[in-house]
């Protein structure tokens, strides 16, 4: 079966996906916080971003490697880290991890995934970072961090904007509960969807193994709960400077902080001895009334000389030049692998892979741009 004759295109997986995978799921994938705005937003700001196609550049091969911190990867964007992975698909975990390792690209496995780091280690390929939410106890960050070093996990990223658990009122609707039961409406639901079902059946309905496994140790506020919120947030803090600090210190390899939005932000964090930077507004899932990323991203180039990841919004070969071309060295995408796998099981992500680098060829080709370097010089300015 020729894929690309089916799915050329990442809105073909997203459709296929929304037919395979139980709506309380879908749900909780697709959807943003508030009124969605920011979700929006951040699709409308890369559709305003345009480039002067340029010609007569003879025929070339478009090279697509790119290096991000000391690293030199095959394509220039990797897996960000979705919470909940083997709930959006049984499995999802191992999938990704295998097919990043695969591809060459980097694998970024959330805390609250639904394995550990050491049910994960033996897919790993060398370019394995690990999602930390700040655990307010230390014993717990100090056996969090060792785990993952263990395991293979060679890149730590501090996330700091989710300080607190947003609303998330699509999510709500949809019924989905933490640690997800399958109410009489959900089970329907579910039934509808036998892939998805017989996929669960295999690997048992997903819970935070890693969050779970420090419950029973941890002093857990109660009273706190959203129907939104989970283990993660009553054993995680909102990190101040200091905790920044203290993280530097603890681990011994490349630290990124995700979340930043801001120019002088960027500015303390490079003082503070951050390795790369994440441009991030959590896809629209944590605050309604942000900016685009693809917005802040100049702002903060010319604020830090640190490398700079971008995410949120992201789904094209062309919205990685977007990208680039705005001063990020590296792209991250979280739910187009998911819709991947939703839609085509294991294969999923490395067809989704294939989509995304030759899109990338055939604008390149556009542009005559034989690398991804230079690329600004064909921004139409606004």
């Amino acid at each position: 079966m020729d894929l690309h004759s089916q799915y050329p295109a990442v809105s073909d997986l997203r459709r296929k996906a929304r037919k395979r995978i139980p709506h309380f799921v879908w749900e909780y994938l697709d959807s943003a916080t508030g009124e969605e705005r920011t979700l929006h937003r951040n699709r409308d700001a890369l559709d305003q971003i345009l480039f002067n196609p340029s010609i007569l550049h003879g025929e070339f091969d478009a090279d697509l490697t790119t290096t991000f911190l000391g690293q030199t990867y095959a394509l220039p964007f990797g897996i960000a880290p979705v919470g909940m992975s083997g709930l959006i698909w049984p499995g999802a975990e191992r999938m990704l991890a295998s097919a990043a390792a695969g591809l060459n690209i980097p694998y970024s496995m959330s805390t609250v995934a639904t394995q550990t780091p050491e049910d994960i280690a033996p897919h790993l390929g060398k370019n394995a970072w690990f999602q930390m939410y700040p655990p307010r106890d230390k014993d717990i960050r100090a056996d969090m961090m060792a785990r993952a070093k263990a395991a293979g996990f060679t890149t730590l990223i501090l996330t700091v904007d989710v300080p607190v658990a947003s609303r998330r009122e699509r999510q709500t609707r949809g019924g989905l509960t933490q640690p997800p039961k399958l109410t009489g409406r959900l089970a329907l639901q579910a039934a509808l969807k036998p892939s998805w079902l017989n996929g669960i059946r295999q690997t048992g309905m997903p819970r935070m193994k890693m969050m779970d496994g420090y419950a029973e140790t941890a002093q857990l506020s109660k009273g706190m709960r959203s129907s939104t919120a989970h283990v993660g947030y009553l054993l995680r803090t909102s990190p101040d400077w200091s905790y920044v600090d203290m993280l530097r210190e603890e681990w011994h390899g490349p630290l990124i902080v995700k979340g930043v939005s801001l120019p002088d932000d960027a500015k303390k964090l490079e003082k503070a001895g951050i390795d790369a930077l994440w441009v991030s507004n959590h896809a629209g899932r944590q605050f309604d009334a942000g900016p685009a990323t693809i917005d802040t991203l100049p702002a903060i180039r010319k604020a830090t000389k640190l490398p700079l990841i971008i995410d949120s919004g992201f789904e094209t070969g062309l919205d990685i030049l977007r990208g680039l071309a705005l001063g990020a060295d590296f792209i991250m995408m979280g739910r187009p692998w998911h819709y991947a796998l939703g839609a085509l099981g294991e294969t999923g992500p490395a067809h989704l892979a294939d989509i995304l680098k030759k899109d990338l060829e055939a604008n390149m080709g556009q542009l005559g741009a034989k690398d991804l370097t230079g690329l600004e010089t064909s921004l139409i300015q606004q």
